[in-house]
């Protein structure tokens, strides 16, 4: 084998192609390692152009960083993105290099509907994801609605709000809270203090037609019965039952009015 010339020369070059490789990669980990490359700036900014609402430039840095190791070839991206959507109000966080030493994350906001299940700091977002913040913070322009249901159903629970803001809406009716129990009853409570009870069902076309048999008769009944309301049991098939109050309630404090703004002289 020695004395053949073109074996030789296979073996030479393939040395030589595996001391190239060598050398290129310890070439690279001392480039790599230089301080020039330590992350030094992390740029934060909303998705889309978006302006950032609640989250804080200088609270994610200080949340995530600590989080975060590596330089900038070194990074693991997934794992920054990981460490950014742990910070309050963050939905979700995309994570790219910037040359030499600079992050840039892209930042998506929750936007809350309501608080969840009467636990402190938990809430719900308008998609029907569940996350916790800061409460006063998310009641900065008023108090939020009330939801609640069984676990798995916060998805359900934004949806049917949503659809209630939508129907009552001709009426000049807000509901302020929904729960759903774990025998998949539907109860809401309006902004004027009138408690809906929408009786068990899955179907948002069923809950819609009790909502429309409340729509044909409930000007009349508010008419009649001006702020004593109490409750309006909507699961009748062919109408409805009322229970009054024996004294009418009081105008309601509108949903936009802050929690500790004063109240107007009358």
């Amino acid at each position: 084998m020695w004395s053949d010339v073109r074996t030789m020369n296979t073996i030479t070059r393939l040395l030589l192609g595996v001391l190239v490789l060598v050398l290129a990669q310890s070439a690279y980990r001392w480039f790599a390692q230089q301080s020039m490359f330590d992350l030094r700036r992390i740029h934060v900014q909303g998705m889309n152009g978006k302006p950032l609402r609640y989250v804080d430039a200088a609270t994610v840095r200080s949340g995530a960083l600590p989080r975060i190791r590596g330089n900038f070839f070194t990074v693991d991206l997934n794992a920054a993105r990981t460490a950014f959507e742990t910070v309050p109000w963050v939905k979700q966080a995309s994570v790219r290099r910037e040359w030499p030493n600079r992050l840039v994350v892209l930042v998506d906001e929750y936007v809350a509907l309501g608080t969840w299940g009467g636990q402190e700091g938990r809430l719900i977002s308008v998609d029907g994801l569940l996350f916790t913040a800061n409460l006063d913070e998310a009641e900065e322009e008023g108090v939020l609605p009330v939801l609640e249901g069984p676990d798995g159903s916060a998805h359900e629970v934004a949806e049917r709000f949503a659809d209630l803001r939508q129907w009552l809406a001709p009426l000049d009716l807000t509901p302020r809270e929904l729960r759903l129990s774990s025998r998949y009853a539907w109860t809401a409570k309006l902004e004027n203090g009138i408690e809906l009870n929408l009786g068990r069902t899955h179907a948002r076309d069923e809950m819609k037609a009790r909502v429309d048999r409340l729509a044909s008769v409930y000007p009349q009944l508010a008419s009649a019965l001006p702020g004593r309301i109490a409750t309006l049991d909507l699961r009748y098939p062919n109408g409805l039952a009322l229970r009054p109050r024996a004294q009418p309630l009081p105008a309601p404090v509108p949903a936009n009015t802050p929690a500790n703004a004063p109240a107007s002289a009358t």
